[in-house]
């Protein structure tokens, strides 16, 4: 993560044991006496949690729906940043609308997030009226790099359906100027298949059968489903953006926390 910015805040005289590097040299040689620069650390940062609850999120195998471990993600992100000082906002979008929350720092901002995540969740359902739509997470992405000029941390739960060169391009955007971490929500079906059978897959009206013991299907889907996973993946090198994949098989904090234990051993062993 970036460090935070200083904020200036006096002129004193020096004392012995003050960092040399903080002595104001021309206001030093100006009275002829040693002066230093006095910092505060500035703590008020903006965070902001961008999640997804397209219907693409309506799907899980295991333990819960994409949609709920997103959500979850977000609501950790939200109280974490708040008990830290900082400020949080939020862009809830689905395949029809966006809501916006501006950061704030408060208690009553918080909730305002949880309850906009309840009512985006609810709308999910088998027979949730709406096409995927793809452009929507690159134009969710857009008004975020509006609001977020610089120096926000911005986390982006989502599966990335129908990501493409311009949600990268948009991701490279935001990250020059801020810190942003993508978390990768996925189903384990996305990195190994059921046993060889049939798989009976519906939207609530249709259904249709997949003959898992076909081995060229199982060829299809795994090639097609691997392709895009090391697509996302390959953000981490290519905008240096973190990827933290978050799997629908486990439990949402238990998985976090996992995760930023691995980063803290890697820091520690440079």
């Amino acid at each position: 993560m970036r460090g935070r910015g200083l904020n200036f805040e006096e002129l004193r005289n020096y004392v012995p044991g003050d960092d040399i590097r903080v002595i104001d040299w021309h206001v030093t040689a100006r009275t002829q006496k040693p002066y230093v620069r006095v910092y505060t650390e500035e703590r008020d940062r903006s965070t902001l949690v961008v999640v997804d609850q397209r219907v693409n999120m309506f799907f899980g195998s295991r333990v819960s729906m994409k949609s709920v471990i997103a959500a979850e993600a977000a609501a950790l992100t939200a109280w974490r940043v708040f008990q830290q000082g900082d400020r949080i906002g939020a862009f809830v979008f689905n395949d029809k609308s966006t809501d916006e929350i501006r950061p704030h720092r408060s208690r009553s901002t918080v909730l305002r997030i949880l309850e906009t995540l309840v009512q985006h969740n609810k709308l999910l359902h088998a027979t949730y009226d709406a096409e995927p739509g793809a452009p929507r997470l690159n134009e969710v992405l857009q008004k975020v790099t509006q609001l977020a000029q610089r120096d926000h941390l911005i986390v982006v739960a989502s599966d990335f359906d129908g990501a493409n060169e311009q949600t990268r391009d948009l991701l490279l955007r935001l990250s020059q100027h801020n810190d942003v971490i993508a978390v990768l929500i996925y189903d384990p079906l996305a990195v190994q298949l059921p046993p060889a059978g049939q798989l009976v897959v519906s939207d609530g009206e249709l259904q249709v059968e997949i003959p898992f013991g076909n081995e060229k299907i199982r060829k299809n889907l795994l090639e097609a489903s691997d392709a895009r996973m090391r697509h996302i993946l390959s953000w981490q090198h290519e905008i240096r953006v973190p990827v933290m994949p978050l799997s629908t098989a486990d439990d949402t904090a238990t998985q976090i926390r996992h995760l930023l234990g691995q980063v803290a051993a890697r820091r520690t062993q440079r």
